[in-house]
């Protein structure tokens, strides 16, 4: 009797520390994956609470500062920095090119913002609308009055506008 006791704490014993194992093995794993879908959950939510709408945009033709307003249409804030992150894409429909951001007034192939109606708070808050200036590289120069001119914006996180007019 005393070794179907012996025998039985045994499997007993070993019963706990394979569970114990199972446990170390799969938890992190678990934690993990758990962690990766409130990321992606959380950045599914910020991209579909955010939205931006570009309202007007003027180019004169002898290379001046173009002019460009987009209005935060969505329910998320976006922050400058992530503005001053952002893509622009400018030029003729074919032959564009990538803007810089500059703090200043912009030079060729430059591009600058200013909320309107910013309360210094560092947010471009819902309502609002960005204006945007730049000038396009020099190289590639903006097309004669009534030409078509491409204009693109990306945040960082991939939110996209872009529009194509007429140059005046």
């Amino acid at each position: 009797m005393s070794s179907e006791t012996f025998a039985t704490a045994i499997f007993l014993i070993t019963a706990v520390v394979a569970a114990a194992i199972l446990v170390n093995a799969f938890f992190p794993v678990i934690y993990s994956a758990t962690s990766t879908f409130t990321q992606s959950s959380q950045s599914a939510d910020e991209r579909l609470r955010t939205d931006i709408k570009i309202i007007n945009a003027f180019s004169p033709t002898d290379g001046s500062i173009t002019k460009v307003w987009i209005k935060n249409v969505g329910s998320n804030r976006i922050a400058d920095a992530d503005i001053e992150a952002s893509d622009i894409y400018f030029g003729q429909p074919g032959d564009f090119d990538i803007l810089v951001y500059t703090s200043g007034t912009p030079s060729a192939g430059e591009w600058t913002f200013t909320i309107r109606e910013d309360a210094a708070i560092g947010y471009w808050d819902s309502g609002e609308t960005v204006q945007l200036e730049m000038k396009p590289v020099a190289t590639s120069p903006l097309p004669a009055s009534g030409g078509v001119v491409y204009f693109q914006f990306v945040l960082p996180t991939g939110i996209a506008v872009s529009t194509t007019y007429s140059a005046t």
